[in-house]
């Protein structure tokens, strides 16, 4: 057994390589099939054997088995990220965070402006990520006059922790281009001072494209070199399997890159973003290469609405508490007209590719059924599509969604980080209950997932776990009881729901015989803990494909 000890910044790790097959029992076995097993024994990379324990050591006696004694331990498949975006993950890496507790260490403005201000001596941009307008003191977003405060002369851009809006100081709107009078794109929108009409610096959706062509990028040599670290931050959580949703072409190349000279230790699943697909259809299309290891292009991620905690998203009646800038009727906007969103659609279901749709408000929720409804009446359409976020989808919707081979995959998250603020100033009360509404999909019948988003949040599965069965907010209070789902559905939606939204079932998700030996073992059960303990749950090592990719 040949081991290699692997330290980088933030964590320490145990790679090991296992040369024989190995054999692990001594702990409960969660094999995600339906079928008990006290023996697995793994083989050349995959599942060899699940069942008893004397047929292992029977398996055993034939070939030589290394013996992993589980301690009482639990091994489980290894977890899918259900959506999230690698590459941007490995974007944050360059970035400051701004982020608010338990995530980064920024509760006000002036906190915001002192972490950026420490970096200013030493970059050109000044780059920041994570900022949330709900749990500053303040409850505002920051303006362009709030990072002026750090330079004056140095470009200063953060990120909103929901993605979909930034903030740019004087600076860096002049770069963008961003005058008094540039008008909004289609999809977009520029926040402006009430009294002078001058963009206050925050930028949304779409217009952050103005600023995104302007945006340094570190070298190709920079971003390889932080790849380890970024795989033993998801292997830690027990991860073999990410989603890298609205790729772009340079993260595209660059993670074929890092594949073929094996700096991936676990899987890459790439949806691009489709905007990307009309540069170069060729050679972006999915499908996985044959020099393609860990990294495929599994289809293409549309985007039809923005954030609800951002108070982007496209919802069907009007937002609880408006922004500032907006009126009381203010729903929201969608990011792509019906025409549009049709054609395209088209275009990729007529290509068999499998295709991802943002849709957090329920007005867009309505316009991707209405669209895939309309396409399949006329004879061009896809199964497997899969509704990303669907955080206020509503149960008219969910019931459509069998018959039009829509799988939702939601962000249940939401109900820890953003519950309070969903309650109480985006949606109100009634709504709010009804986020990711998990137990409503399963009366249903509907095989659902749940995700992260990283790097939106970290991609703790654990603590996933724990908000999809206690819906607890940030201040202990219960978000739509009857919403909760069980432990074991909760672990369906990041093991064989997960596999079978990725079109991987038969290769991933369960401990079956035939599949790959992707596996994570936890301190404990989590059917035999109350589920309150979910979120306590440790990840003791992760195994991609019989290899061990991190031990605590």
């Amino acid at each position: 057994m040949k081991k290699t000890i692997l330290i980088s910044g933030l964590f320490a790790s145990l790679s090991c390589s296992i040369q024989a097959a190995t054999l692990f029992s001594g702990g409960p076995i969660i094999t995600m099939d339906g079928n008990k097993a006290e023996a697995v024994v793994i083989n050349d990379g995959k599942i060899q054997l699940a069942g008893s324990l004397s047929s292992a050591q029977n398996w055993c006696k034939q070939t030589q088995c290394t013996r992993y004694d589980l301690k009482g331990h639990s091994l489980l498949p290894g977890f899918i990220d259900a959506h999230g975006h690698y590459s941007i993950t490995l974007d944050y890496l360059f970035y400051k965070n701004v982020a608010s507790p338990p995530v980064g260490p920024v509760n006000t403005i002036d906190e915001l402006v002192h972490e950026l201000a420490e970096t200013a001596a030493r970059k050109n941009w000044i780059l920041g990520a994570g900022y949330d307008d709900s749990l500053l003191a303040a409850q505002r977003h920051p303006t362009r006059w709030d990072l002026d405060r750090i330079s004056k002369d140095q470009p200063v851009f953060i990120k909103h922790v929901s993605g979909h809006l930034g903030v740019c100081n004087s600076k860096c709107l002049e770069i963008a281009g961003i005058t008094k009078d540039s008008k909004d794109p289609e999809g977009g929108h520029i926040q402006r001072d009430k009294k002078t009409g001058l963009p206050n610096g925050v930028i949304e959706e779409k217009a952050l494209d103005f600023v995104y062509k302007k945006l340094p990028k570190p070298s190709k040599d920079e971003q390889l070199k932080k790849l380890a670290q970024l795989d033993q931050y998801y292997a830690q959580y027990g991860l073999t399997t990410i989603q890298d949703g609205a790729a772009n072409p340079a993260g595209i190349d660059l993670l074929r890159e890092a594949d073929a000279k094996g700096l991936l230790s676990l899987d890459v699943i790439a949806y691009p973003y489709d905007n990307w697909t009309d540069l170069n259809l060729k050679q972006y299309q999915p499908g996985k290469t044959s020099a393609d290891k860990h990294f495929r292009i599994a289809g293409v991620k549309m985007v039809l609405d923005g954030s609800p905690q951002g108070k982007t998203a496209w919802l069907s009646h009007p937002y609880h508490e408006p922004p500032a800038n907006q009126d009381s009727n203010y729903r929201g906007y969608a990011t792509q007209n019906d025409a549009e969103v049709k054609a395209r659609l088209k275009s990729y279901y007529d290509k068999g590719w499998q295709v991802i749709l943002h849709a957090n408000g329920d007005a867009a929720a309505e316009q991707m059924l209405d669209t895939i409804a309309a396409l399949k009446e006329q004879g061009s359409h896809q199964p497997d599509s899969v509704m990303i976020h669907a955080q206020t989808v509503r149960d008219d919707q969910l019931k459509r969604m069998p018959e039009l081979g829509v799988i939702p995959s939601f962000f249940v998250a939401h109900t820890f980080y953003w519950g309070d603020w969903h309650r109480d100033s985006v949606l109100g009360e009634t709504r709010a209950k009804r986020i990711s509404p998990l137990q409503s999909a399963s009366g249903i019948g509907i095989p659902y997932t749940i995700h992260n988003d990283t790097p939106i949040v970290p991609p703790d599965m654990p603590l996933l776990l724990w908000t999809a069965t206690q819906r607890q907010t940030r201040s202990g209070k219960t978000l739509g009881k009857d919403q909760q789902a069980s432990t074991y559905q909760a672990l369906q939606a990041i093991t064989i729901n997960a596999a079978k939204q990725h079109r991987e079932a038969s290769s991933k998700g369960s401990i079956t015989v035939g599949k790959l030996a992707d596996l994570v073992i936890l301190d404990r059960n989590p059917l035999d803990i109350p589920s309150h303990e979910l979120k306590d749950l440790k990840v003791l090592e992760t195994f991609k494909e019989g290899r061990s990719v991190y031990r605590r």
